[in-house]
């Protein structure tokens, strides 16, 4: 005989974490960072057909102060890059990052001086979405996973620690080509 037999009918047991995962989980508001070709799958996916908005998502948010996950969709420059980590680092603690399609995960194709091999030097990212470009079921299916890992995010300093470390690891990977070259020297 458990703990919630002995409780009265409409007593809910759970903790802060729980909670706080909860609810963040269902009012994330996406800041759109639409580059390329993925962009216009990102907006497919917030129309009629797929609605984003019945996973909390009600609207893309113009604003990074108001946005807690970026999605960055489709290839990012060297020219692009300061600016976003600029916007990055202008939203507000906890905020996550979704890599949708493979030139935003990896540089896809476009292995050259002017685009950067993968988002991840840039920002750390808490979900890589490939396909070139990712339909929006796969979209939705990434955001559910980020939903997963909302839900049991930790709260209080070692959380803070973790990020810090996350960020710090990923901003000193080297490229995916610079790896590849290493490894067969």
């Amino acid at each position: 005989m458990g703990l919630e037999e002995k409780l009265p009918s409409g007593v809910l047991l759970t903790t802060v974490e729980q909670i706080v995962g909860f609810v963040r989980k269902t009012s994330m508001w996406p800041a759109t960072f639409g580059l390329a070709c993925c962009a216009i799958e990102m907006m497919a996916a917030g129309g009629p057909r797929f609605d984003i908005a019945r996973f909390g998502m009600e609207r893309f948010s113009a604003t990074p102060r108001q946005a807690d996950l970026m999605i960055v969709a489709g290839r990012v420059s060297q020219k692009m890059a300061p600016v976003l980590r600029t916007i990055y680092d202008q939203m507000a603690e906890p905020k996550w990052v979704i890599a949708m399609g493979v030139c935003a995960s990896s540089g896809g194709m476009f292995n050259n001086y002017a685009i950067v091999q993968g988002v991840d030097h840039i920002v750390p990212v808490d979900i890589y979405l490939p396909g070139c470009p990712p339909r929006p079921e796969m979209l939705l299916d990434a955001i559910l996973k980020l939903h997963d890992k909302v839900q049991n995010t930790k709260l209080g300093v070692h959380r803070e620690r973790e990020i810090e470390e996350l960020e710090q690891r990923r901003l000193r990977a080297l490229p995916l080509i610079q790896q590849t070259e290493e490894a067969t020297r």
